[in-house]
């Protein structure tokens, strides 16, 4: 990989890539709507299946109001219940028609959220339906004005397209019932194990191929060192121009960058934005794998020649046979998995495209010693949870959490992601990771991993294995918040940072290794003696 596409990926990741974990939210707390005895309910989103004549039809989906009893939470004890129209429709007056423990589907408008409960539950109704008047839910709160409110029958609003349709098959004299309750989440789902697994599995990878290629490099060094020709001098230039390190300015400029371009993401966020960004991960993707499968299969026999003998390709340079015939097929994987990315197993495709491209860029980039690792990890941690909790202040919601939901895009999300699909959670959806939740923590882990080997130093006196433990559990800490704030997105570098970076600044500070951590990056060499040759 030359210069160019090696600071193509680089610059690719890291600014289009995001810090985010996530599993979809189902309940949303509320601060600013008005709180009092009988309005106090957390914002619950709620399954509404139905079924016409008798026949089971659509499952839609509701939110719960903040006022009302406590929906079922599973299916099996909720119970199934006749609907009917409301006479008049808005129910701001007690109903024409008799109702007999029936669920009453309502127009929202011409009064309160309240008072329509509270006469739908004086004419007998076991529960209130409510059409909005747009497509999207709306939070139903109490009134300021109100006194305490004492209601009995659970609310729940629908969104206008839904209420049509079951409007519409009431007109048609159709029997219409449904059921209300809302499920709860996992604790855990097993999604969030083989996510995590395989993040820490990409890390791992990439740092051993990060340290076998640099200790190369090092013994390499030593050899044209001792030959101290002009032509082997050469060479080494040229092969260090193969990797990017990040410098310090280039680690505080990471989050004015990365900021820019998540405000773009957020202001031109649509379908056709979300089409480009396909484009560019497919490339990415291709470039990823393409460098992965080489390098693997030159590492056995029959495939090393291949991917030591090189051609000239316009544009391209100098390209070995081997990276030519493995091309095509990168290509073409890339290619299948954009065209059939809506598919339901296509996040395979994803994910093994994103682990490659995540794995090259840690074997490009570097980071040089620990003080920029620090800055790096520093500055992120602080873009994480601005844009995931600070924006709300400016922007009135999660840049983050909207960037990664792909929202007004009608993308299931944009495709810099990780992510596998909750299998056992009713509500389905994903478990999804940002790339810079493993690239940047990534970084550092692997400079650990090139130092222990620089330094000649075991396993367990090393540095490695507590980086990659430190982050292993930072991550895990990332999914119990994530559980414990019912799915709500969570910026995963605010637990992960503090349990790698603290992890490795106390232990180097411990051994005393801190100063060379910090300045050189690795452990001093002896020098091997150099024969000057005189000139002719």
């Amino acid at each position: 990989m030359n210069l160019r596409r090696g600071v193509w990926v680089v610059v690719g990741v890291l600014v289009l890539s995001l810090s985010l974990s996530s599993a979809g939210d189902i309940v949303h707390h509320d601060n600013i709507a008005p709180k009092r005895p009988g309005c106090e309910n957390n914002f619950v989103l709620v399954k509404v299946p139905t079924w016409v004549n008798g026949v089971e039809d659509s499952e839609y989906v509701g939110v719960g109001a903040r006022f009302g009893p406590t929906l079922e939470s599973k299916e099996k004890h909720a119970t199934n219940m006749r609907v009917v129209l409301a006479d008049p429709p808005d129910c701001c007056s007690t109903p024409n028609n008799k109702l007999s423990q029936d669920v009453i589907l309502v127009h929202r408008g011409n009064c309160s959220f309240t008072r329509k409960a509270n006469i739908a539950e004086a004419a007998n109704a076991s529960a209130i339906l409510i059409i909005n008047n747009r497509t999207e839910l709306f939070k139903m709160v109490c009134e300021d004005d109100e006194p305490d409110v004492q209601i009995g029958i659970p609310a729940v609003m629908l969104p206008q397209d839904v209420g049509a349709i079951l409007e519409n098959d009431l007109m048609n004299k159709s029997k219409v019932s449904v059921q209300l309750y809302s499920p709860l989440r996992p604790v855990v789902d097993i999604a969030e194990v083989f996510l995590w697994l395989m993040a820490v599995g990409t890390i791992i990878f990439a740092s051993y191929w990060s340290a076998w290629s640099a200790r190369e490099a090092a013994i390499e060094h030593d050899k044209l060192l001792k030959d101290a020709s002009d032509d082997s001098l050469h060479m080494e230039v040229d092969r260090s121009n193969a990797l990017v390190e990040i410098s310090t300015t280039a680690a505080v400029l990471f989050v004015v960058i990365a900021s820019c371009f998540l405000v773009m993401f957020y202001k031109l966020m649509s379908f056709w934005f979300v089409e480009i960004l396909v484009v560019l991960f497919c490339i990415g993707g291709i470039e990823g794998l393409q460098t992965c499968l080489v390098t693997l299969l030159s590492c056995f026999r029959r495939f090393k020649r291949a991917g030591e003998s090189y051609v000239k390709v316009p544009f391209f340079g100098a390209v070995s046979y081997l990276t030519l015939a493995v091309a095509p097929f990168c290509i073409a994987f890339a290619v299948v998995w954009a065209v059939y990315r809506r598919v339901s197993f296509a996040w395979i495709g994803q994910d093994i495209l994103g682990i490659a491209l995540i794995i090259t860029v840690l074997q490009i980039v570097r980071v040089p010693n620990l003080k920029v690792g620090t800055i790096l990890l520093s500055c992120a941690f602080l873009y994480d949870i601005f844009w995931v909790f600070v924006s709300k202040w400016w922007f009135h919601e999660s840049v983050m959490i909207v960037v990664a939901r792909g929202d007004k895009s009608g993308e299931d999300g944009i495709p810099m992601l990780l992510k596998i699909p909750r299998l056992f959670d009713p509500w389905g959806g994903y478990s999804i990771i940002g790339f810079g939740d493993i690239i940047i923590p990534g970084l550092v882990v692997a400079f650990s991993l090139r130092y222990d080997w620089l330094a000649n130093k075991k396993l367990r006196a090393g540095y490695f294995v507590w980086a990659m433990t430190a982050y292993g559990l930072g991550l895990l800490i990332t999914y119990v918040a994530l559980n414990l704030m019912d799915g709500h997105g969570q910026p995963a570098l605010l637990y992960i940072v503090p349990f790698t970076l603290g992890t490795l600044l106390t232990l180097a500070q411990m051994r005393g290794d801190l100063k060379v951590l910090w300045t050189r990056g690795e452990p001093e060499r002896p020098c091997p003696h150099v024969h000057l040759q005189p000139s002719q």
